[in-house]
């Protein structure tokens, strides 16, 4: 009709980006481009690192269905904690260290549990795996050890098989200056609260624990409770050891949130943290800068070390490094008013 407005036109959205766009904006030929979003092949780092940001600048979104059917990656590692600590802050902290990492690296992370592995022998159909301090004996750990995929551990294990990647800390020196910090602030009878699993991280508490306390002649007053234990049982444990040792003057716990959840029993006793009787903690967390009064800990840098343990994974998945090996992340402890400071 003559004076008739023409319909407006429809904008036709732009086509998304493929693997040919992200390689030439990280200007490496496609194959290269495939090779590192697949954490396949030897991409050097830098390279790989274009890749990823040329891809993350693009909004570029692999085709992982389509791509599964062509090679059995799967662009997905899996993650295994025990059940009963994924309330822990240490371990929720882990998980987004490894879910962060992950994600810059184009990889998916699936946490594994004992009910996604019900026959013997099972395998998760991911590319590897990572495990937060795994304890040998433990049927499902022991189960991912054997699994035949790639296994990067936060800590070492302790079992008859050896991980495809570590990243540890020092914790036999994180364990010994504490302890030297009790000493040098008065304190000569100290009890240790340890973790009773056979874990790296809790077997190298004891060894320390022992070793400081036969150099320095003083008594080993030594509990050790079930790893993930509720606040009621290191309450009683505290008890029991005001009961049979009132001359202790340090209480270390090896647990996280421990230390702080003991104070009302302390309080209770009649015993003034920071004065007649120092405390602290081998894991700091939000319970111990908070309590009052604050808690001196060991700060384990969780959310690193999840991305850390990611990161190495997926450096052994594209071949950048060998396996077998290892990195050392540092630790630091944090002083606070709960030692006498």
């Amino acid at each position: 009709m003559p004076g008739a407005k023409p319909a407006p036109r429809t904008a036709t959205p732009a086509p998304p980006p493929t693997i040919a766009d992200v390689a030439r904006v990280a200007a490496v030929s496609k194959t290269t481009a495939s090779d590192a979003l697949r954490g396949h092949g030897r991409v050097a780092g830098a390279t790989r690192q274009a890749v990823l940001d040329a891809a993350e600048h693009l909004g570029y979104a692999p085709n992982r269905s389509a791509r599964s059917l062509r090679t059995s990656v799967t662009d997905t590692i899996a993650l295994h904690i025990p059940e009963f600590l994924t309330s822990a802050e240490y371990y929720m902290s882990f998980v987004f260290g490894v879910a962060e990492q992950a994600a810059r690296a184009g990889l998916n992370v699936t946490l594994v549990s004992s009910g996604q592995l019900p026959h013997r022998g099972a395998v998760p159909q991911v590319d590897g795996i990572v495990l937060c301090d795994p304890a040998a004996g433990d049927p499902v750990v022991d189960q991912l050890m054997n699994s035949g995929l790639p296994v990067v551990t936060a800590e070492r294990y302790v079992g008859d098989k050896e991980a495809t990647g570590v990243v540890w800390s020092d914790h036999a020196t994180s364990l010994t200056g504490l302890l030297d910090h009790l000493h040098a602030r008065g304190a000569r009878r100290p009890a240790f609260v340890a973790s009773d699993t056979t874990s790296d991280w809790s077997l190298t508490h004891q060894r320390t624990h022992a070793r400081w306390c036969a150099e320095h002649a003083v008594p080993r007053l030594l509990r050790k409770v079930p790893f993930g234990s509720p606040p009621e049982v290191h309450q009683a444990v505290v008890r029991e050891l005001l009961a049979t040792a009132p001359e202790l003057d340090a209480i270390v716990f090896a647990a996280d949130g421990a230390a702080a959840a003991v104070l009302p029993e302390l309080r209770a006793a009649g015993r003034t943290v920071g004065d007649d009787l120092l405390l602290a903690s081998c894991v700091d967390s939000t319970a111990m800068r908070t309590a009052e009064p604050p808690v001196t800990a060991v700060d384990l840098r969780p959310r690193t070390m999840g991305a850390e343990c990611a990161r190495l994974l997926c450096e052994i998945l594209s071949g950048e490094v060998a396996r077998g090996t290892e990195r050392t992340l540092s630790i630091e402890m944090r002083v606070r008013a709960s030692t006498g400071l």
